[in-house]
């Protein structure tokens, strides 16, 4: 019998990560196990920006032959995370007049309503652009707020939505795409990684009181903010962990390596000065919380997210940062962990958490909805095209 298998490629800045997952029945119950994972580090990237194709085609290799080898499965298709300086989001707005007689909402308003507000995004905002996803963050019928999952079937005159619009710099789209394309792997669909690992790091209820995550990636840092389970911003900056360990590097003049070790406190600091190392690392998550917290201030939840900020990616390791961001942010703060759909998993590392969550989307059994990804790969619709059906309430 065939298995159930999913593969998720993650290529960061300083890492590649690669997992497959298995979907089997326990209990009675389908649940998701990873069987197998394979990490790299990765060459020709920065700032999530592909520099050296062929580096990176050479590292993906690496970390897929490990996949292959712990999980035992040949890796052929994978779905793929989008991420880096090239990734941001715009929102846009846009109303129609009821077409129908009787003034009922049906699937062309809807439609015929989502399409002009993309048609209507300013040209300068998405040139060399490509949308990844359309997510409709509200609707309204003649000035109401709509509070259902949809307007469909309902009446009125006038139907508005505010959409969030994800979108990726298309020659930075186009540049991973081929490198995993020659890799050998055929890309079954792609996910902008902050949203790929919000399937693990993040609950359901969590998303619904409204949060904020937070992945401190090697070279950039990016969130996702949710409200009422549905992704209402998403950012990414071209700051990250690394930074930190070159400034304790600077700062003590010591190598990367022993940096490193102190700023994950893996290492004792008694050789230092507590005091400088701790003014170091302040000094840097202070202009990283500084951008987190001016976006959010942009958006006017500053201090408003309930369920607080999670924390993700290889930084999450820094020495007190939960304290920092609970300061800083003024919001509950915690360091994410990955949950398989409430199963155990080996898998405890932050830096996993985008692949796995890809692996979470790609076997999902729900049905697809035409919403979400915008055929990136120039396919008709793609499994991932059913995520946006998970931030419904």
């Amino acid at each position: 019998m065939m298995r159930n298998t999913t593969v998720g490629i993650d290529i960061g800045t300083h890492q590649i990560k690669v997992v497959v997952t298995e979907l089997v029945r326990e209990n009675e119950k389908l649940i998701t196990k990873v069987i197998g994972t394979g990490l790299s580090e990765s060459k020709g990237l920065r700032h999530g920006y592909i520099v050296n194709s062929d580096d990176v085609v050479e590292s993906l290799s690496i970390a897929i032959k490990q996949a292959e080898k712990t999980s035992g499965i040949k890796v052929r298709k994978a779905f793929v995370a989008i991420g880096g300086i090239g990734l941001t989001a715009i929102t846009g707005t846009a109303s129609v007049v009821i077409s129908r007689a009787d003034l009922q909402i049906t699937e062309l308003d809807i439609k015929k309503l989502n399409e002009i507000c993309e048609e209507e995004l300013p040209s300068n905002l998405i040139q060399n652009y490509r949308i990844l996803h359309s997510i409709p963050i509200q609707y309204k019928i003649d000035g109401k707020i709509v509070l259902a999952k949809s307007p469909l079937d309902m009446k009125g005159t006038k139907l508005e939505v505010k959409m969030l619009f994800v979108i990726c710099l298309e020659p930075h789209l186009n540049s991973l795409l081929e490198a995993v394309d020659e890799a050998g792997v055929e890309i079954m669909d792609c996910l902008a990684s902050p949203i790929a690992s919000s399937f693990v790091n993040v609950s359901k209820s969590q998303k619904m009181a409204g949060c904020v995550l937070v992945n401190i990636g090697s070279e950039t840092v990016s969130l996702v903010v949710f409200e009422n389970n549905i992704p209402i911003s998403l950012e990414v900056f071209p700051v990250g962990s690394t930074d930190i360990t070159n400034d304790i590097a600077l700062g003590l003049k010591i190598t990367p390596e022993d940096a490193e070790n102190i700023k994950v406190g893996s290492i004792g600091s008694s050789s230092y000065p507590k005091k400088k190392i701790d003014e170091i690392i302040s000094a840097r998550l202070y202009d990283i919380f500084e951008l987190i917290e001016s976006h959010l201030k942009k958006m006017g939840r500053n201090e408003l997210l309930p369920a607080g900020i999670f924390i993700t990616g290889g930084g999450s390791s820094t020495t007190d940062i939960e304290d920092f961001a609970k300061t800083a942010l003024k919001l509950p703060a915690r360091i994410a962990t990955i949950n398989l759909g409430g199963q155990k998993t080996n898998i405890k590392d932050s830096i996993w958490a985008v692949a796995c969550g890809l692996c979470m989307v790609g076997a999902s059994n729900e049905e697809k909805i035409n919403v979400g990804l915008r055929s990136t790969i120039n396919k008709a619709g793609g499994k991932i095209g059913e995520w946006i059906k998970q931030f419904l309430p």
